[in-house]
């Protein structure tokens, strides 16, 4: 197979290269800045920096008290960035996010006339704490800015700082009062990433931190400027053919009423993915193969950021809920029903069918 049938970009240029460099450099020093400040958690750094590399939005799931505020706060003093945080209630407003229009008079000429007051919106790094306590309206004022990356009142275009991204956050456990994101709101984020329970030794690295007197500062590593620049890049990095289709297939075969998906989908998934997963499996892949180094995509890369991306775009049924599997046991499943190499397997016959293995079962 030839080079051109082989991929779908060109191979990286020498200063792009030097570029993949910096950022895995850039990484490192990161992970360096935020463990002086956060204990662990390496698994939720590095999915916050693809999404971020990635030009994508992240919605953070856990508990009270895993310093999710605190991550994102370092992280934005680390990349010297703008940041605001915006703690959403009932009675918020969308003008409360967005800004709002007030009539203000020039005292030299007594001439009054409307001006453009920004809200908590017009930040690099916005964190929309706790987004399902806000009514829906609120919460789709905040997502349109996410996808249109700007805002709109009294019919004049406003533009967002550029870099731009949201984290938002959700508690798992309080659903009292809350107002669940629509699935196709939902979608909008390209990682849903779970911030789980530190370890023992972790845990008490926490106390130790946190009850003593001295405080640790961060340094600043990147500019924003150094992040649109290595946002290009990330999405120069090249990908075999057989890799994006290998996304492909994966997004594709959450859908239960799609021919030759697995029987556990039809049994256990309600609803699957759209075309915008198969999009953000390989942006964020990517982005991760940058991070570490590499300058093309593997299929490892896929399958590392296959949990985040689509956990949140499956939605299982009853039987998954009577059975305790969660959307994450059905992409492990994927992951091992999907033949990892099946492209030459393909083309030579070995493998007449893409979910052969799995619907045998």
């Amino acid at each position: 197979m030839s080079d051109t049938e082989n991929t779908t970009a060109e191979p990286l240029e020498a200063g792009d290269l030097e570029a993949v460099g910096r950022l895995k450099d850039a990484f490192q020093k990161l992970k360096g800045e935020m463990g002086k400040v956060i204990v662990g958690q390496h698994e939720v750094l590095e999915q916050l920096m693809i999404a971020i590399f990635a030009r994508g939005h992240c919605l953070l799931i856990g508990v009270p008290g895993l310093a999710k505020t605190l991550m994102i706060h370092t992280l934005a003093d680390s990349l010297n960035l703008s940041y605001n945080r915006i703690q959403f209630t009932p009675d918020l407003m969308p003008s409360d996010i967005t800004g709002t229009e007030v009539i203000q008079e020039d005292k030299a000429s007594g001439v009054r006339a409307f001006k453009f007051l920004r809200g908590p919106v017009f930040a690099n790094i916005v964190l929309a704490d706790e987004v399902n306590r806000t009514p829906p309206k609120t919460q789709a004022a905040l997502l349109e800015a996410m996808q249109e990356r700007q805002v709109t009142v009294g019919g004049e275009r406003h533009r967002l700082p550029d870099p731009f991204f949201v984290l938002a956050t959700q508690n798992p456990i309080e659903q009292e009062g809350t107002y669940p994101l629509p699935e196709a709101q939902l979608d909008r984020f390209m990682l849903n990433i779970l911030v789980d329970y530190p370890s023992e030794d972790e845990e008490l690295d926490v106390v130790r931190l946190t009850t003593s007197v001295h405080r640790h500062g961060v340094s600043k590593v990147l500019s924003g400027n150094d992040i649109l620049e290595l946002q290009d890049v990330v999405r120069k990095v090249p990908i075999a053919d057989h890799v994006a289709r290998y996304a492909v297939r994966l997004a594709r075969a959450t859908r239960r009423e799609k021919e030759g998906v697995p029987n556990f989908v039809r049994d256990y998934v309600s609803w699957g993915a759209g075309p915008r997963a198969s999009q953000f499996l390989v942006l964020a892949a990517k982005a991760r193969a940058v991070l570490h180094g590499h300058y093309h995509v593997s299929i490892d890369d896929i399958r590392s950021v296959a949990g985040p991306v689509l956990r949140h775009r499956i939605i299982t049924n009853f039987n998954a809920e009577a059975e305790g599997l969660k959307p994450d046991d059905i992409v492990q499943r994927l992951i091992g029903a999907i033949p990892v190499d099946d492209h030459e397997a393909e083309q030579s016959g070995r493998i007449p069918k893409l979910f052969r293995s799995a619907n045998a079962g």
